[in-house]
């Protein structure tokens, strides 16, 4: 064995031991590129390192979307940010940079079955995490499971230091099912931890008049409407019927009408 293949050898290992395995696997065929463009050797290390940060911002986002539980197929692509009022669209574009996050606000959507509340708020979601910022995604009935079970077993607190690791949380359907007063305390408990500490991204068919029906008790009804907006963006999605509107397009015309 030559000694260049020693180098290579006790190289490798060094790279190996410090985990960076884009390096191991490029710098041979980038140390021929640079002796071909005559790069110093500043840029040469500095492009080698560029590439163990792109590959490791990629696995990244790729993970955290995995653990977001984010229906992926919600996507910004896929959403029509043309069907949205003016006021709206502006403050979707102010929203999807994400220093919302870091101001620890709170996104709500409302709106009729079928707006899109849950695909706008999905693919702000996926834009967060690919921003470098972490995001779960959940029904907020199966939460407020997750939360029951969690207190019934003496986990409650273990559960809410996880889901304090997430930047934002977004909880879908508030109010789509009625709850339970014992079902609203946990959720309302959530709400409390969170506020002031991590944002919340919310959707709702119903506007605050009705959240008494959720809440049960109108002492716990404002508190949690006051947590809410009180660092807050409020979208208001009064569109017809994403799914009535495509659903009209794929009907083919009567025969009264040809």
């Amino acid at each position: 064995m030559t000694r260049r293949d020693d180098e290579k050898t006790a190289l490798e290992d060094h790279l190996r031991e410090l985990h960076l395995p884009t390096v191991r696997s490029s710098f041979e065929e980038m140390a021929r590129r640079a002796e071909q463009e005559t790069l110093s050797y500043e840029r040469y290390l500095l492009e080698l390192m560029d590439r163990e940060c792109q590959v490791r911002r990629q696995n990244r986002v790729e993970r955290w979307l995995r653990q977001s539980k984010l229906p992926l197929e919600k996507d910004l692509t896929g959403f029509d940010l043309k069907r949205l009022p003016a006021k709206v669209a502006r403050q979707v574009r102010t929203v999807l940079d994400g220093t919302f996050v870091d101001r620890k606000e709170n996104v709500l959507a409302f709106g009729k079955p079928g707006s899109g509340k849950t695909h706008l708020l999905c693919a702000i979601g996926q834009e967060l995490i690919r921003n470098n910022r972490k995001v779960y995604f959940s029904s907020c009935s199966l939460m407020v499971q997750e939360l029951l079970i969690a207190k019934r077993d003496l986990k409650l607190s273990r559960l809410l230091k996880r889901l304090a690791g997430y930047d934002a949380l977004i909880l879908d359907d508030l109010g789509y099912v009625q709850q339970t007063r014992e079902e609203m305390e946990v959720f309302f408990t959530l709400l409390a931890e969170r506020y002031e500490r991590g944002s919340v991204m919310i959707t709702s068919n119903l506007p605050f008049s009705k959240w008494e029906a959720i809440f049960k008790d109108p002492m716990t009804t404002a508190a949690a409407i006051d947590r809410l907006v009180h660092h807050s963006v409020i979208l208001e999605l009064n569109l017809p019927s994403y799914r009535m509107e495509q659903a009209k397009k794929r009907k083919p015309p009567s025969k009264d009408a040809a």
